[in-house]
């Protein structure tokens, strides 16, 4: 398949709720985030529906172009610069849909920004942990696909040690939720026919359930001990779950694998995130002695 031409576009364009952009100016203030790096990008997609967002999948696998998802571009290593087609989910997929006190969890989209999170929390005397230095524009999606942690980290972990859920689409433009998964709940999933959802598991099962493969992974991925780390797909978490583990009672899920993958794997539309209770008031006392 060509790569898609000005009249391909066009017929994107007109069937998204959203908007599509193929100007140079648009393109250009997309062609970089926060970093040094810099490529001018096909197409800027401003999705407003999840429709939408299932439509771009079309379309890219259709002309084999490659989806960039976006929220805030506050990164510093270029994760959301290149040469395909922008997907800015952060502009009109901003949502709170739900916030549940009494199992302190909430659910977003992924344009939500994170201090605008506490700050719906607040009432509830809920706090989402993890902090980055650009809390005040970062957003949510770009936090679960860079797996943030932040200053306060040592106290709540990372954004993946709160994802609970997660909710939007593969690469074939099917929808789907990754959550925990009991063993029987994964063994049905892997049955799960030829859909792209049920192959991705059988993958899983037969790469982890392979003792040689999780002695690898074990000798040479980072040691338990080092916890804010990014360095690939955390298939060492993956694997430390109840389906491959039978000491373990942890529940397999996907979500902890997906936290972390920079968009490579799926095109998130809504997140399930753990909360944690407001930590008590700080106060700071200053004392004036005339001497000591």
């Amino acid at each position: 398949m060509t790569a898609p031409t000005a009249d391909d576009f066009k017929r994107l364009a007109a069937s998204l709720t959203g908007e599509l952009h193929t100007g140079r100016t648009l393109r250009l203030v997309y062609a970089t985030d926060s970093s040094e790096y810099q490529e001018l990008p096909a197409a800027v997609a401003l999705p407003r529906t999840e429709a939408d967002v299932g439509a771009l999948l079309a379309f890219a696998r259709e002309h084999r172009i490659g989806l960039i998802p976006r929220t805030a571009g506050t990164s510093l290593a270029g994760q959301v610069v290149g040469g395909g087609i922008v997907v800015d989910v952060g502009r009109h997929l901003n949502r709170i849909a739900a916030i549940d006190t009494a199992r302190r969890r909430v659910r977003v989209q992924p344009g939500v920004v994170r201090n605008e999170l506490n700050l719906a929390l607040l009432p509830h005397g809920l706090l989402f942990g993890p902090e980055t230095s650009t809390a005040n524009r970062a957003m949510m999606g770009g936090m679960v696909g860079n797996n943030s942690c932040g200053s306060n980290s040592v106290v709540y972990g990372s954004t993946r040690d709160h994802l609970v859920s997660a909710r939007g689409f593969l690469s074939d433009g099917s929808e789907v939720t990754f959550g925990p998964l009991t063993r029987e709940e994964f063994a049905a999933k892997c049955a799960g026919g030829e859909t792209l959802e049920a192959r991705i598991y059988r993958t899983v099962r037969d790469l982890l359930g392979d003792a040689g493969n999780r002695r690898l992974i074990r000798e040479n991925y980072p040691k338990a001990s080092v916890t804010r780390r990014n360095t690939g797909y955390a298939l060492d978490l993956l694997m430390d779950c109840a389906v491959f583990d039978p000491a373990s009672t942890r529940p397999f899920n996907l979500c902890r694998l997906l936290a972390g993958s920079e968009g490579t794997l799926f095109l998130g539309v809504e997140f399930e995130l753990n909360c944690v209770p407001l930590p008590p008031p700080a106060a700071l006392m200053c004392a004036h002695f005339a001497s000591i």
